[in-house]
């Protein structure tokens, strides 16, 4: 009876919970193991295993095998569960430390008390199940929509019933500041992660992350999922405002008209699903200084200087949209810059060209100073981007023949002038180094010589205050100046540094 009776539980709880059967066979027999271990007075290891087709079972007693402790006398630390190596392998030679002895002892009855335990390890393992089989359900949907139904409320965070008994959780941060939601309402997220917990929540909600704003064009804009249109970014102050880049891959298809749809239809309807949040539609460039220049829009830019090395751009803009150019709070120059990757710097376009004009015209006074040439060859050589000196002496000559009005010998010329420039200003730069003569304080300093402080002037170090700032690395270059000598002669020059300190 009692083993059609574990048969009929294990059908029962499988087709109810839809979990597999021997998730159930697993709780049962942890239950009678743990009846097992209760009926003997002391501690012991028990192992059940019930036949799956018709519902016998055995019981076995464990002992693990170990090896001999000296502090144990020669006995085991716990005789009900342990036995020695020496001892295990009088029945059985090949038996290793590690291994398990079992013998068989009675079972105890698959009764009430046994079925008691038998339903908590089930509904413990059901759990188990469930939550496993959601996170294997929804793990692979990490990056879509879901939508579901506000089951509660805490604390600003939202549980979201996605129906089939599964559970969303949308965390504060995650929301979109001030939107008013209530219980019952039906709300998407993007699902950002899955997680195998014990407890709590495992699917992860976002409403403020950009990937929903992607995932709800996809949705409203067929194009984009047939590969017509595509998106190129994304970038978002939740709730308030956000910009969207897209792409035509076919060039009969306008694909800013066609993600706005028509009267505004498929925009609007993202705009409502995100609490009213406006979203401009950008057109992606491959030039990124047009990009950035769509990107700023509804601003309009004059000028962009782009600083390469430091990934950043200036934008000069008409005095009178500067503000509308940055946006109330910086939000259209950030969300900009966030879109695009790009540092971005709005300038008033009047002052960004009063400093220009300034820049070239020292420019244009630097050629003439150092090549001796005349207002007119400078101006030009700046008008067509030239710099400093140096370019010039190592521009190839057929990129400055192509300078309207110059011709090979101009070029050349300029060329020898620029290069006799530079050795001269090189051959001062030296002359200057040899002839700086070291301060007192570094001549008076303690450890100090005539010959290392000359030495160092000429390299720049000049006074205390410079050696101070020197590593030992830097000192051990000069003769004379080992390590010991060089991290004595640093400290000496920081005591003036530490005095302050303690003074302050």
């Amino acid at each position: 009876m009692a083993n059609k009776e574990i048969l009929l539980v294990v059908d029962v709880f499988s087709n109810e919970k839809e979990i597999d059967k021997e998730v159930v066979f697993q709780a049962i027999e942890s239950a009678l193991e743990a009846a097992t271990v209760k009926r003997h007075a002391q501690p012991i290891k028990a192992r059940v295993h019930i036949d799956r087709k018709t519902g016998d079972y055995a019981t076995f007693r464990q002992w693990d095998v170990v090896d001999t402790n000296p502090s144990w006398d020669g006995d085991v630390e716990f005789p009900t569960t342990q036995v020695l190596l020496e001892v295990a392998q009088l029945d059985d030679p090949n038996i290793q430390i590690g291994d398990v002895v079992e013998e068989p002892i009675d079972s105890v009855e698959f009764g009430r008390i046994a079925a008691q335990h038998a339903k908590q390890a089930i509904i413990h393992k059901v759990r188990e199940a469930e939550r496993k089989k959601i996170v294997d359900a929804y793990y692979p949907r990490i990056g879509e929509l879901v939508t579901g139904i506000v089951k509660r409320i805490e604390k600003g965070s939202l549980f979201l019933d996605l129906g089939g008994h599964v559970e969303a959780f949308i965390a504060k941060e995650d929301m979109i500041p001030r939107e008013s939601i209530r219980i019952g309402d039906r709300v998407r997220g993007y699902l950002k992660d899955v997680r195998l917990e014990i407890r709590g929540p495992q699917l992860f909600v976002s409403r403020t992350a950009h990937e929903l704003l992607i995932a709800l064009f996809r949705l409203e804009v067929p194009e984009i999922g047939e590969g017509q249109i595509e998106i190129m970014g994304a970038a978002r102050d939740p709730g308030s405002r956000a910009k969207l880049a897209v792409k035509s891959n076919d060039p009969r298809l306008d694909p800013v008209g066609a993600c706005v749809g028509m009267r505004g239809s498929r925009v609007q309807s993202v705009t409502n699903e995100l609490a009213g949040e406006r979203v401009d539609i950008i057109l992606w460039n491959h030039s990124e200084a047009q990009f950035v220049i769509n990107a700023m829009s509804p601003a309009e830019i004059q000028s962009i200087i782009v600083d390469e090395d430091k990934h950043s751009m200036d934008l000069a803009v008409a005095s009178e949209n500067l503000s509308q150019a940055i946006g109330r709070g910086g939000q259209n120059v950030r969300l900009a810059s966030q879109l695009t990757g790009w540092e971005l710097n709005v300038i008033d376009a009047s002052k960004a060209s009063l400093n220009s004009e300034a820049e070239d015209q020292k420019t244009i006074q630097m050629f003439i100073d150092q090549l001796d040439i005349d207002e007119e060859i400078a101006t030009i050589l700046v008008e067509v981007g030239f710099n400093a000196v140096e370019e010039l002496a190592y521009v190839p000559v057929s990129e400055m023949l192509d300078i309207e009005g110059f011709d090979e010998e101009l070029v050349n010329e300029l060329r020898s002038r620029a290069k006799d420039a530079l050795l001269i200003s090189a051959i001062a730069a030296e002359e200057k180094i040899e002839t700086t003569q070291p301060a007192q304080d570094l001549l008076a300093m303690e450890g100090m010589d005539t010959d290392l402080a000359h030495a160092l002037a000429s390299q720049g170090i000049v006074t205390m205050d410079d050696l101070a700032e020197q590593s030992v690395d830097d000192l051990l270059d000069f003769a004379g100046v080992d390590e010991e000598r060089a991290a004595k002669l640093i400290m000496k020059a920081r005591e003036p540094w530490f005095a302050e300190i303690q003074g302050e």
